[in-house]
Formats: structure tokens, sequence, C-alpha cells
């Protein structure tokens, strides 16, 4: 299988903005070890804005643009750093790939994009794609990573998509405040009533909530890709994704159907 994973600020790095490093060690030990089983990984990682917030020990997530792009420049080394050095001691090599929205929509440049991507997987090496949050502005920013892993996602024609977030899928509530709110195992169509169900950013140091992790998958369904929504802070749950056992919210593309 071809997968690929995104996952959020908010699952990478504590309240601080520091890295959790129990975390994404467990992360790219598991990931390390599902590409060792034979899949294709492609890793679609927020944390640059996050990550320099707490290395550069920021009070909180800035608001102006120029800076969320320093904080991005600073954050981005450190990212990839870790990476890097983690996914190595398993004998993998990352590779790092930074997007704007202007890279996705002109068509040459999304096509060398693919054929890099297509190519760096022929090799052997796992993709780190984020986007290029340092020159990206409103006019070329994708605008958030859950929007980016979908169209990484469609773009390579993966099989599945795997949205590692802070809450384990999508709930006719939020669980965090309505004790009686319960996960839908599986959708198969985004009908006004779930899309109804998205809420806004998670937290202060992410982008994300479910209502872009709604508007990933009905990019996905639209081209035959499925997406899964499961919590991060167990990393070991994506082998319960791949092994087909019920865990998070699955959305189904047609494709994917039973007859």
């Amino acid at each position: 299988m071809r997968i690929a994973v995104k996952i959020g600020t908010s699952t990478l790095t504590h309240a601080t903005g520091r890295i959790n490093i129990r975390r994404v060690e467990t992360l790219c030990k598991v990931l390390a070890d599902i590409k060792n089983a034979g899949h294709e990984v492609i890793l679609i990682s927020s944390g640059a804005i996050g990550m320099g917030v707490g290395k550069l020990n920021l009070p909180e997530r800035p608001q102006d643009m120029p800076t969320k792009q320093a904080m991005a420049a600073v954050g981005q080394c450190e990212l990839m750093y870790v990476y890097d050095k983690l996914f190595s001691e398993y004998h993998h090599v990352v590779a790092q790939i930074l997007l704007t929205g202007e890279d996705l929509r002109d068509e040459k440049r999304h096509r060398n994009f693919i054929n890099t991507i297509l190519r760096l997987l022929e090799l052997g090496a796992i993709p780190v794609v984020n986007e290029n949050d340092t020159v990206a502005t409103e006019e070329v920013a994708v605008g958030d990573n859950d929007t980016l892993g979908a169209l990484v996602a469609v773009s390579v024609k993966a099989d599945l998509l795997i949205v590692l977030s802070d809450i384990d899928g999508l709930y006719t509530a939020d669980p965090r405040t309505d004790p009686d709110a319960r996960l839908i195992p599986e959708v198969r169509e985004l009908t006004p009533e779930i899309l109804a169900m998205g809420g806004g950013r998670g937290t202060s140091l992410g982008t994300g909530g479910m209502a872009t992790k709604l508007s990933a998958a009905k990019l996905c369904m639209a081209e035959g890709v499925d997406m899964m929504i499961a919590s991060g802070a167990r990393p070991e749950t994506l082998y319960d994704v791949l092994e087909g056992r019920p865990v998070g919210t699955r959305f189904t593309a047609e494709k994917g159907r039973e007859a």
C-alpha cells in the first residue's frame, strides 16, 4: 500500500510548543516498521511554527505573518533534524519537500512535485511534506495541513490518508464537552449533517480542527482515496488501521466500497 500519514502540531508537541519526544520517537519507529513491511510511506507533518515558538520561548503562537514565517524558519530546521535523526536509527532516509499552494495549482510545478515524490518512493526514501510557511502568504498558502495532506494523497494516488489528530475520530458532538457524544466509525457520504459536525480550531498552537478534516475527506473521497481520522496520542494505532481493526473514523471512497 501507498500510505500518506498526516500529523498535526498538537500531536507533535506539548502545550509549551516543545517537542513531545516520546510520541515522536514512537511515531518514527512505527512508520519505519510499516515501511519495513513493504508499504510506501509519505509523512505530511505540521509543527514548524509550533516548534519555532517553543525553541524561541515565545509565550504563544504569533498572529502576524512575518513572525509566523520567522518561527517556521527556525522550527523547520528543528523538525527535520528530529526526523532525520530518528528515522536514521532504523536505517531509513528522509527527504524534505516544502510546498505552497501555487506548487499544487500550477500544472507544471504540480507535475514536477509528483515526479519528485514518486522517484523518492522508488529510491526507498520517506518524503516529509510540509507547507513552506517561511514564504507562504495568504495568496500562495494551502491554508492548513489537513488540506495539504489530502492534496498530496490525491496527487500521488495514495491508497489511504491517515490523519493523526488530538481527537480519535468524528463524533456526533464534541466529546470534550458532551458526555453523550458517540464515535462514528465509518462515513460513506458527506451529508450536510456530517459536515455540520465540524468545529473550530483544536489548540492554540495548531491551525486545524474537525472542519478542515472534513474538507480533506471531501477532497479525498471525490478522487477515490480513503481517509482515516485516528488518535495521534498512541502512534501504534497505525498498526490497528492497517490491520483493519475498528479504530477512528474511516471515510470510504466509492472505489473502496464493497459491491
